[in-house]
């Protein structure tokens, strides 16, 4: 491939700093297409024509104009590209997209590491983030809620990684899951009961499972009339029919070391919020303490998301990261467990690509040290047919009457619950 001579220069850097020369003297803010109209100009005033041909000068141009006009540099394609829904940066010459839950690498690189690095900083510093040699990993978000995680170059051989998960723009229903086949009728059924009747429900799977998916799906079925308190690592989730919502964010520690705010600490503060429901993005250490906490002092239909292969597999984390945070006797821990969180739903990749509802399962009792579920559905037999053991919610139907308690109640006998 023929490289272009005045970009691939130790000059490269100069020639970027005289275009944004040249933007910048407009006495206006000037509109992309001006903007493209100049960068045209300079490269073709620069580019020697007998070593480059039209298409090269094209590929630059829209480098330029992506590198100087775009929010993502030369990844504004990729993010722009509805079709890819993850795009992965190994250094500055490896970039990968995932499409239709395929990997496949494209023919972009950033110029040079530096490149890579001042577009990873920008991110952070929209959400008031730091990443560098003392702070090497961070994760951020980008304007459309995408989520994003940075690895800083003195920890990640290979150069600074970036790695970026998207959403869609249109935020998922519990109808678009059943028409992609992630859940069944049934099990879809199931959940709405169990949201809207209060259930405390934990959702397990492993990397890019569909778990946040799925946890913006059971908020949609939350009744819009009550209070609703979501705390994040960093914000992803899109919940837009509860009116009475409260959104928080997990903050870093300053440069000092100081300012930290963890989703302990916010879990805490939530709970003088008078919240029906609290809803925790992802639990990963410690606040599973006070999550459990929060679930056992009558704050019913809370949701929640963690890592794990299996449901069992699920409630051994659990287990760990509680004796993480506090020194309580394992059998007490386990108590808290299952007296805190009602169900699990399981989900997992398949070797297609596709995510899917594996497994949805009560948390029954503790018997001989160890905590027996009760199987309600699997993707593989559907409804199992065993009826849930503790049914006080169900009876209640969280206090609520009316069209929409009636057609849950309907539910709850169509699927012998």
């Amino acid at each position: 491939m023929v490289m272009i001579p005045f970009y691939s220069s130790d000059e490269a850097r100069e020639n970027i700093a005289e275009i944004r020369s040249r933007l910048a003297a407009f006495s206006e803010d000037i509109n992309d297409e001006v903007a493209l109209v100049e960068i045209e100009k300079y490269v073709f005033s620069k580019a020697r024509s007998d070593s480059c041909s039209y298409i090269d000068n094209h590929k630059l141009i829209q480098k330029i104009f992506f590198a100087l006009r775009k929010e993502m540099d030369i990844l504004q394609p990729l993010i722009d590209d509805r079709t890819i829904s993850e795009i992965m940066v190994n250094g500055k010459d490896d970039i990968f997209v995932e499409r239709e839950g395929r990997i496949e690498r494209v023919s972009l690189s950033f110029d040079t590491t530096e490149d890579l690095e001042e577009l990873i900083r920008r991110i952070s510093a929209r959400v008031h983030r730091e990443i560098n040699e003392l702070n090497p990993i961070v994760d951020a978000r980008l304007s459309d809620g995408s989520r994003v995680n940075a690895v800083y170059r003195n920890i990640a051989l290979n150069g600074p990684i970036l790695t970026i998960r998207k959403f869609p723009e249109k935020v998922m229903t519990i109808h678009d899951l059943i028409g992609n086949e992630t859940i069944a009728e049934k099990a879809a059924r199931l959940l709405n009961v169990l949201v809207f009747t209060g259930y405390n429900i934990f959702i397990s799977g492993g990397t890019s499972s569909g778990k946040t998916t799925l946890l913006n799906v059971l908020a949609q079925m939350i009744p819009h009339d009550e209070r609703v308190v979501v705390i994040e690592d960093s914000a992803e989730l899109q919940i837009n029919q509860v009116e009475n919502i409260v959104r928080m964010e997990c903050r870093n520690a300053n440069v000092q070391g100081k300012g930290a705010v963890d989703m302990a600490q916010l879990v805490k503060a939530s709970l003088r919020m008078r919240p029906d429901r609290i809803i925790i993005g992802e639990v990963r250490g410690g606040e599973v303490f006070d999550m459990i906490n929060a679930m056992n002092t009558g704050h019913s239909g809370s949701l929640s998301t963690g890592h794990a292969n299996s449901i069992s597999g699920m409630i051994k984390r659990l287990e760990s990261m509680f004796m993480q945070a506090v020194d309580f006797p394992v059998e007490a821990i386990r108590s808290q467990i299952s007296e805190g969180i009602d169900v699990i739903v399981h989900m997992s990749r398949m070797k297609t690509g596709n995510r899917k509802v594996v497994e949805i399962a009560e948390i029954d009792r503790v018997e001989r040290g160890v905590i027996v579920t009760n199987q309600i559905y699997t993707s593989e037999t559907g409804m199992t047919g065993n009826p849930i053991i503790h049914r006080e919610k169900l009876e209640t139907m969280n206090g609520r009457t009316g069209e929409e308690a009636g057609k849950i109640a309907d539910d709850i006998r169509l699927l012998n619950l």
